[in-house]
């Protein structure tokens, strides 16, 4: 007995150094933030993914009283704004990464992306999921995406799928799309959408993975006719548009995501605090409609739920990448 004494005497000092230094992380954690928070947007302003943070910046600054100052980094596909955050070291810096920036950039960018997220970033939670839609103009002969394969099945490279740019989402979905059918089609890349839309709807193109957004008011006209979308899930907004998975081919999805993350360096205990923040913001049904409004859906999640699915989502896209043969300039 009094051997037994002893050992738990021993493993209580042994324990003891620790105690004032976790006591001294939630103190730390109770009185964070004692400056303002900045919020780096890796975009320019006025995007989707700039309104998405505005608006959590906006919920939470509203439910807690924090300072969070929007601050956009745009530049190399979001890498800038994302490294910045993976560098910062005043514990007061957080950013929005996305699809491209987390998941995807890591292979495209592999010789020259300054950070790695599972390594650099503290994972805080996902935010949104925003699918695209292909569409094809109002005289186009495809009705469904069975429709789109035969054609290429039967002449391979005839058809064409428009981009916004090398390595976006909307350019991978339609190289995924691709691969799971085993067709050749020629990929057009564009500067953007504007010009994108003006060919698609005067035939000089032939497909386009569209943010739902920007084709709406052009659905809604019957100017273009949507096929179908790359989320899990049908869109609530096209009910009536059935998913790529449901069109031949089980478990596709390929969605433009968002998540908020911090550096390595963040305190745990910190980001437990702003992840409870981000979930009570995210089931207020006015920040639903919004991110509705910009073609999303919230999707809240732990920190290791991210850290797990984000995990999936870069093998995921850089298998597609390297399949094919993905390259930007």
């Amino acid at each position: 007995m009094l051997r037994r004494h002893l050992i738990m005497g021993a493993g209580a000092a042994a324990l003891a150094p620790f105690l004032p230094m976790a006591a001294r992380a939630q103190a730390n954690a109770a009185a964070w933030p004692d400056r303002p928070v900045k919020l780096i947007v890796p975009y320019p302003p006025g995007g989707g993914t700039d309104v998405i943070s505005r608006e959590m910046g906006s919920r939470i600054t509203a439910a807690t009283g924090w300072n969070i100052v929007a601050d956009n980094r745009p530049g190399a596909g979001g890498n800038i704004g994302i490294d910045l955050v993976a560098k910062s070291t005043d514990n007061h810096t957080i950013g929005m990464g996305q699809t491209s920036n987390l998941a995807i950039n890591p292979t495209l960018y592999a010789s020259n992306i300054p950070y790695q997220p599972l390594r650099d970033l503290s994972l805080i939670s996902l935010i949104a999921f925003q699918p695209n839609v292909l569409v094809v103009r109002k005289e186009s002969p495809f009705k469904s995406l069975a429709d789109i394969v035969e054609a290429s099945r039967k002449k391979p490279g005839s058809l064409t799928v428009g981009h916004p740019g090398s390595g976006t989402v909307g350019h991978l979905a339609g190289e995924m799309v691709a691969l799971a059918a085993k067709v050749e089609m020629v990929t057009v890349p564009y500067r953007g959408a504007a010009q994108l839309t003006t060919d698609l709807l005067a035939g000089r193109v032939d497909l386009y993975y569209a943010n739902p957004l920007a084709v709406r008011g052009m659905l809604d006209s019957g100017e273009l006719r949507a096929i179908a979308v790359t989320s899990a899930q049908r869109v609530g907004s096209l009910p009536n548009v059935p998913t790529v998975a449901e069109s031949g081919y089980p478990g596709f999805e390929a969605v433009n995501w968002t998540g908020l993350v911090g550096p390595a360096s963040l305190p745990p205990a910190v980001v437990a605090k702003i992840n409870g923040e981000v979930r009570k913001a995210l089931t207020q049904e006015e920040v639903k409609a919004r991110l509705a409004a910009e073609g999303a859906d919230a999707h809240p999640s732990t920190p290791e739920e991210f850290k797990t699915f984000l995990t999936a989502e870069i093998e995921k896209w850089g298998k597609v990448v390297r399949d094919a043969k993905v390259e930007v300039g």
